[in-house]
């Protein structure tokens, strides 16, 4: 009966929208809604903050970078947060025109995720020619398509935790592939018909699923350079992605639109009923359609009545729930010892070596605190080792508030960088008048960049590849993305399945105090630093 009423409420993002939509359509709503937002209309332009520590990197980005320092984001009532989150994450024109060829990726735990390929849009043979001639244009210039190098590079969409593309991430999608970037869509176990083969689901921050993926994408495309976007809730597994491995990643840089960067806080906050209902909705559809599955290791009854994401989390991968599912046979042992004193000794229903390989996460966390220690996105921030833009905005409703970001990273930390705009909602950015940028007119059609954020994401790519370039050419003692970044593979890896590490318990680490050092610029490089 609960998911009857959840299916219900869940409806109800839908038939606003669309109410919305014939509002503003009607001309009339449209004048009153003008005048009503004249004022809004008539203020200046805000720039973006662009918060990082001073280096050399920042500089050459906000010389080069122009769509971070001159953003024309749409004013009311387009610029409506809400508005601009649920055409984001309901409403895209250009979903259907994208297609894709799927590769399953067997996992060490036997699991399966998905990798999907973007392999065109759709568009005839005329928006092949069209692509041909703007390509030759491009290269005609002396500046190819991509991160301008010789060899396409490929770009990793990672979507929200509950999975499927949404309007936001296809049109991200569509404009990559016009500007000569290998898409590919990692898609989380049990999300976007992935089938489910075991009992274990993806925790919040465990990296594991995407750390095997990002190598079989290596080996793909060994000569081109990986990047990454996330999207919303999806940054939890990026995050935790470049702490863990360090400088041992694949990865070239990486950018986070609306990041989750503290998921225990983002979990205890409240979120607008709107949104709640939805994300719960499809997490408990996820969960309903294997229950008598996971009935043998889970309060599934629990799960699908909860009420919040906190409630809805705990009750997967917290050990309370966990215990009260276990039956005497599944029980490690029958010698009358408490269920709080054997609840280290329950694993998933998984293999004993596979257990031995998964360590800690093989086995449901203590309590909600234990869950997050081992989960918490910025948990190895001292570790990352390439650059990564964060993009958020202060009226994001899906978000806590934007004091509460952790701006002290941004500022001691080199490899972060943080653009903090004043409007924009959860992954929404649109541009004002929807007008085009670099990149916006796309194949044989007419199709304009609606969101800044993908403008903006794209440029940061190419102009990071263009600052390590020059750092090779000026013979620093660090190849760039083109010698060390992108022979990373020689160094360790050459199968398509990661091997196994031994990770250190997980801390959340804090900024140090900075000292009169960390002011210059000299002192700091951008060699990566083997620390593992």
């Amino acid at each position: 009966m609960a998911l009857v009423w959840d299916c219900l409420f869940c409806s109800l993002p839908s038939l606003l929208l669309i109410l919305l939509c014939l509002a503003f359509r009607w001309r009339r709503a449209s004048c009153v809604a003008a005048r009503a937002v004249e004022e809004d209309e008539e203020e200046e332009e805000e720039e973006p903050r662009l918060i990082c520590k001073p280096t050399a990197l920042a500089k050459y980005l906000l010389r080069h970078c122009g769509s971070l320092s001159r953003p024309r984001l749409a004013s009311r009532p387009w610029g409506d947060p809400h508005l601009q989150t649920l055409c984001g994450l309901l409403c895209g024109q250009l979903g259907e025109t994208l297609r894709f060829t799927r590769d399953n990726l067997l996992l060490r735990d036997g699991g399966i995720v998905a990798v999907d390929w973007a392999v065109g849009t759709g568009l005839g043979k005329r928006a092949g020619r069209k692509r041909w001639e703007g390509r030759k244009e491009h290269q005609s210039r002396g500046k190819p398509l991509g991160c301008f190098t010789s060899t396409p590079p490929v770009l990793l969409l990672i979507p929200h935790l509950w999975g499927g593309m949404t309007p936001h991430l296809k049109a991200l999608c569509h404009q990559a592939m016009h500007q000569g970037f290998y898409v590919v869509v990692f898609h989380h176990r049990g999300t976007a018909g992935c089938p489910l083969t075991t009992t274990r689901l993806t925790e919040f921050g465990d990296p594991a699923d995407l750390e095997q993926a990002v190598t079989y994408v290596r080996t793909r495309h060994p000569s081109s350079a990986l990047v990454a976007v996330s999207e919303g809730s999806g940054s939890g597994i990026l995050l935790s992605y470049l702490g863990e491995c360090g400088s041992s990643t694949y990865l070239t840089a990486a950018a986070a639109i609306s990041p989750v960067l503290l998921g225990q806080q983002w979990f205890e906050t409240a979120m607008p009923p709107i949104y709640r209902w939805g994300a719960l909705f499809r997490r408990k559809l996820q969960l309903s359609r294997y229950a008598n599955s996971f009935r043998a290791v889970l309060d599934v009854d629990r799960a699908l009545s909860s009420s919040s994401l906190r409630d809805f989390e705990e009750s997967l991968f917290c050990s309370e729930a966990h215990l009260q599912q276990r039956s005497p046979m599944n029980s490690p042992n029958n010698s009358g010892l408490s269920s709080a004193a054997s609840a280290p000794q329950y694993a998933w229903d998984v293999a004993p070596p596979v257990a031995w390989a998964l360590g800690e996460r093989a086995y449901p966390a203590r309590d909600w605190d234990s869950y997050w220690e081992r989960n918490e996105p910025l948990r190895e921030a001292d570790e990352v080792a390439v650059p990564v833009l964060c993009i958020c905005s202060r009226d994001d409703p899906l978000l806590p508030p934007s004091s509460t970001l952790p701006i002290p990273l941004f500022q001691s930390n080199p490899y972060f960088f943080l653009v903090l705009t004043d409007r924009g909602g959860h992954c929404g950015f649109t541009l004002e008048d929807h007008e085009e940028m670099e990149g916006g007119e796309t194949e044989g059609e007419e199709v304009v960049a609606g969101s800044w954020s993908h403008v903006a994401v794209l440029e940061y790519f190419r102009v990071v590849a263009e600052f390590l370039k020059r750092e090779e050419r000026d013979g620093a003692s660090w190849a760039g993305p083109l010698g060390e970044y992108g022979q990373a593979g020689s160094r360790s890896r050459t199968s398509n399945v990661a091997p196994v590490r031994r990770r250190r318990a997980p801390t959340m680490r804090r900024p140090r105090p900075q000292s009169s050092e960390d002011t210059e610029e000299e002192n700091f490089t951008w060699k990566r630093s083997y620390t593992r």
